[in-house]
């Protein structure tokens, strides 16, 4: 076996790949080192690869793994790892960031494949991170992870549940912080955008030690970022709404509207004879009466249709029809991009016992204050008012009738601003030790604690149980502007505080080494066992808990569950030195697991590495994965979601949707498939190609259906329930009320399954010319499925679709990266594409849709590193140095646009200084 691999230079050139597209980096050096030196190949193949427990020198592995290098992430100006992850071509579907103002809780998450965060795997030096944010958070918050403190980070593109258990089925990402620092080094950083908001500031130093019996690392990182408003910025000054049919567009918003909005009863009069007080036809009231449609069945007609019930709305003092012109633009009240201050602490320490035995540890602490703004609350009466003219607003005689049962919403200007704000405490500690037997097999236990504790506040709401108590007892007139001003709302605004937390508790030892030679190699293994425990509760605002405020109640989470989970993995030589078959390694592990909550199974993985030619190898894997519910999905109560949808039964683009746990869920299963190529040709220096296809199917999938599927699967155009005898809509319970706000139930289940797959493809070229070093690198996925099924097995189709709740599937996304280096300075572009695609909002008729797609998006950015001396460093960038704007599609999600997938704050500046010695 030669000391430098085929494996290797491929890890190595993809390293370069993987880490050049994923972001604008100056100067990236794996190792600092050049591509053709030995020390750097030797450097490389000492590295242990994510996905496998075995200490090898070679590291070859049948997975594909990018790697990030620090210098990678500095040069890109992220303050917070979710910067780099999130622009990787493998990311996808939905994933929290500064950007996202409505629902984010200043959380920020990964999400490889699309297949959502809780199905990415966050490990911290190869072990799991708490799951951290805000409320009874089940997946991590990369906000957490101090990104000073980062060596390099390793992305897993292939299911490793074997390996790591529960939640590695779309892959893992392994975040390597300093270890074995010595000297000192600050950093300090500013951005801004070129609409000169959403600044950011950010200053950390590292300190480390390392004497006879081992090492110290301290690092420290403080980061405050500024708001942005939507109001500043053309796309997303006001809502755009389309008129119907999509032919026109027009600045909307909601029909909660200021100075109120009053919804007539059309049905005033009318006693329905039918069964449970029915209307049947005959029924007669003051506007219309029931007559026979062409179903035979019963339908309201008016006696004049220009004598209709009450639409009007209150805005500027004086009641009035209601038109689009008294929509509220709550975007002028929104955050585009929301502001934090982020406090990370961290150490890393090793001592050793002895000559065989180390002592380890690990601490990380963050302290995270954000916050979000939205516009003033939107408030409805769930139970009709009835007009009564002799203690109501007199002003309504004449467009409604006496005893009328009033639907009414309003926007509660007067009171201000919903503010949102969370502080969040998240504490981790590891400590072990770890040894290596006179036979050379290693050994390592450890104790890995974790602590995540949140409380979260939303100022300006208001009790409208109280409210409604007091309209009943003719306290409180609602048609009335006055009422809702002053020291007569006053004592019905309140603030709503909750709790959330989530705790983690794992004890694991492992062993390692090699078991004997064969005719092709060494046979290795590793075996371990875990102990796992994990709970997490969230306490909500004692009025939201009681239903008293206007959103629906908000019930309260609380549970935990342990597992026992014991683990082989073995590296299989099987043949070396032939024709066509230089090495071919085989891979296997197998993981047993019982869970408190669901009992045992177990999931195994099979990998195949076929070094062919020194220039060719074929690498490829099969596993089953599975994830478990979390304390989350299995004790969430259930709470409200107000989702973006479109449906011709109502001008309103929000649902209420009620979500929340299942105690009945069981752990989805996965069935996963990689094969890929890797060729580095001799006659071409520094060149590398990798293609890996994937496709994962994933059984008993845990999900919520997309909330504008269910409203157009059950409801019609009228407004009347469709489908009903489908699992779908029985479950869903839908409903639309006389104000147009269409409602329905979307907790979570074991829906039917998810399937994916697709290609990576990775071109790496590291060469010389003009007296200076290049890197190039072109990092492509191509989608090829992405399919969901519902309860009764009906596919939902997601491939080349933007949604609005739920991310985008792009068919193609290509990063591209090329940096020149020279003595003292590197400069660094990159270029990133995202395909067109459709709004899944317009699937079934793109033609009622003004913007039934997006068209292809690029962004461009530039970066640049200068040593002005061996100790001091200056660097800075452009990012979107075109000021590409989101698009606008049907259907949208925020901000009219997506802001999961397209940058919505333009081009941005920043610079740093770093003194290191």
């Amino acid at each position: 076996m030669s000391s430098v691999s085929l494996t290797a230079k491929a890890i190595r050139s993809s390293f370069i790949a993987a880490a050049a597209t994923s972001v604008a980096l100056s100067g990236f050096v794996y190792a600092e080192e050049s591509a053709a030196g030995s020390n750097a190949e030797e450097s490389v193949e000492r590295i242990q690869v994510t996905g496998s427990r075995i200490k090898r020198a070679d590291m070859e592995t049948s997975s594909p793994v990018s790697v990030i290098d620090a210098s990678a992430i500095m040069a890109s100006g992220a303050t917070s790892i979710d910067d780099v992850l999130q622009k990787m071509t493998a990311s996808g579907g939905a994933m929290t960031n500064a950007a996202v103002n409505n629902g984010s809780g200043g959380n920020a998450r990964v999400n490889l494949r699309g297949l959502g965060s809780n199905r990415t795997l966050v490990l911290v030096n190869g072990r799991r991170m708490i799951a951290s944010g805000t409320g009874a958070a089940s997946s991590v918050d990369l906000n957490t992870i101090p990104v000073s403190m980062i060596q390099r980070v390793e992305v897993l593109k292939d299911g490793a549940s074997a390996v790591y258990g529960t939640d590695a089925i779309a892959g893992v990402v392994n975040v390597i912080l300093k270890r074995d620092f010595e000297g000192f080094e600050m950093n300090v950083q500013t951005g801004m955008s070129g609409h000169g908001d959403a600044d950011e500031t950010s200053v950390d130093f590292t300190v480390g030690n390392t004497f006879d019996k081992g090492n110290v690392v301290i690092n420290a990182q403080f980061t405050k970022r500024g708001d942005a408003s939507q109001a500043d910025r053309d796309f997303s000054e006001c809502p755009i709404a389309e008129t119907s049919g999509g032919s026109e567009l027009y600045c909307g918003g909601s029909s909660y509207s200021e100075g109120g909005h009053i919804w007539g009863d059309k049905n005033h009069g009318i006693v329905g004879s039918g069964e449970d007080g029915a209307y049947e036809i005959g029924d007669s009231g003051y506007y219309g009466h029931y007559i026979a449609g062409d179903d035979g069945k019963a339908k309201f007609a008016y006696f004049d249709p220009n004598k209709t019930e009450a639409d009007l709305s209150g805005r500027g003092g004086e009641y009035h029809d209601f038109t689009n012109e008294d929509k509220y633009n709550y975007s002028k009240d929104s955050y585009l991009s929301t502001p934090m201050e982020r406090l990370n602490l961290s150490f890393s320490g090793t001592y050793e016992l002895s000559d065989s035995i180390m002592f380890f540890s690990e601490a990380m602490y963050s302290k995270r204050w954000s916050e979000q703004q939205m516009a003033p609350q939107p408030i409805w009466n769930s139970t009709a008012w009835a007009y009564d003219s002799s203690w109501m607003n007199k002003e309504l005689v004449g467009h409604v009738q006496e005893g009328e049962k009033l639907n009414y919403g309003r926007r509660v200007v007067e009171s201000g601003t919903r503010d949102f704000s969370q502080v969040v405490d998240t504490v981790r500690v590891v400590v072990g030790l770890e040894g290596e037997f006179e036979n050379g097999w290693t050994w390592d236990a450890s104790y890995n604690k974790g602590k995540n504790d949140s409380v979260d506040t939303l100022a300006n709401l208001h009790n409208l149980g109280s409210i409604n108590d007091a309209v009943l007892a003719q306290e409180f007139d609602p048609f009335t502007q006055s009422s809702w001003e002053g020291e007569s709302i006053a004592p019905y605004i309140y603030t709503e505080i909750n709790a959330g937390g989530s705790e983690l508790d794992i004890m694991a030892a492992t062993l390692s080494g090699e078991i004997m030679e064969l005719p092709a190699g060494v046979l290795g293994f590793a075996a371990g066992y875990e102990f796992r425990k994990e709970s997490a509760y969230y306490t909500p605002d004692s009025l939201t808990s009681q239903g008293l405020a206007n959103d629906p109640r908000v019930e309260a989470t609380a549970g935990s569950f342990d597992v026992n989970e014991a683990y082989a993995e073995l590296a299989i030589p099987l043949l070396s030195d032939l024709p066509l078959a230089q090495q071919v390694d085989l891979s296997a592990a197998i993981r047993y697991f019982d869970y408190s909550t669901f009992g045992s199974d177990n999931t195994w993985k099979l990998g195949l590495t076929w070094r062919m030619t020194d220039d060719l190898m074929v690498r490829g894997g099969m596993s089953t994965a599975f994830r478990a519910p979390t304390v989350s999905e299995l004790y969430g109560g259930k709470s409200p979601s107000f989702d973006q949808i479109v449906h011709p039964a109502t001008d309103q683009t929000q649902a209420e949707v009620t979500v929340g746990g299942n105690p009945n869920l069981t752990p989805e299963e996965a069935d996963i498939t990689t094969l890929g190529l890797v060729y580095s040709p001799s006659f071409v220096e520094g060149l590398s190609f990798t293609v890996d296809y994937y496709d994962i199917e994933i059984s008993n999938t845990i999900t919520k259906v997309s909330s504008n599927y269910i409203a157009n699967q059950c409801l019609d155009a009228g407004g009347n329930k469709i489908n009903t005898g489908t699992a779908l809509c029985q479950s869903s319970n839908i409903e639309i009320d006389g104000t147009g706000r269409i409602s329905f139930d979307n907790g979570l289940q074991n829906v039917g399954q998810t399937n994916t797959s697709g290609y990576d493809i990775n071109v790496a070229y590291v060469f010389e010319g003009l007296g200076l070093d290049w890197r190039a690198g072109l990092d492509t996925s191509l989608l090829n499925e992405y399919e969901e099924f519902d309860q009764d097995g009906n596919k939902v189709d997601y491939r080349g679709y933007i949604t609005g709740g739920v991310g985008a599937y792009a068919k193609l996304k290509t990063n591209f990266n090329l940096t020149a280096t020279g003595r003292d300075w590197s400069a660094t572009y990159e270029a990133r594409y995202i395909d067109g695609m459709d709004s899944f909002a317009c699937k079934d008729d793109p033609s009622k849709c003004y913007a039934p797609s997006v068209d292809t998006v690029m962004y461009h950015d530039l970066s640049a590193t200068y040593d002005v001396t061996e100790t001091v460093r200056l660097s800075g960038g452009v990012n979107n140095l075109f000021d590409e704007q989101p698009p606008y599609y049907t259907g949208n999600n925020d901000s009219n646009t997506d802001p999961y997938t397209y940058d919505v704050l333009g081009r941005y500046f920043f610079v740093r200084a770093s003194v290191k010695f």
